[in-house]
């Protein structure tokens, strides 16, 4: 987990770096607790996420970029187009099937998404349980 400092900062919503975009992207859900889905940007690891917990990252605005988490069901990507000085909200929620639980991500407002975030602790970016 990243410390409660960088929890915290993370927390005040600020302007991302100039001529990037942030991404907050959180699991708040009940369903699936017990289960770690890991969560790309671009083909590079963000994350293994568990239950309420967030990430943050930056990503070049004024580009079409790439959200995938690992799922068991199908390919679960989301595209966006990213604008500058902007932050962005992607919900990563647990569907459970027969035997096993994917994962999905989902954009929200940026009201529904600061409003969950500060209830949520933000993990360290970059350890995922499978390669690409």
């Amino acid at each position: 987990m990243a410390s409660k400092e960088e929890s915290a900062k993370a927390k005040e919503f600020n302007q991302p770096s100039p001529g990037n975009a942030g991404v907050y992207i959180y699991r708040n859900s009940f369903t699936g607790k017990a289960l770690k889905k890991d969560i790309w940007v671009d083909g590079k690891c963000v994350g293994e996420s568990a239950p309420d917990v967030f990430f943050y990252t930056e990503v070049e605005g004024g580009k079409t970029h790439k959200i995938d988490t690992e799922s068991e069901f199908s390919p679960n990507t989301l595209e966006l187009m990213f604008v500058s000085g902007k932050n962005y909200f992607i919900r990563q929620f647990i569907k459970m099937g027969m035997f096993v639980g994917g994962a999905g991500v989902v954009q929200v407002s940026e009201k529904q998404g600061m409003s969950d975030v500060v209830e949520l602790d933000m993990a360290k970016l970059g350890n995922c349980s499978a390669t690409r």
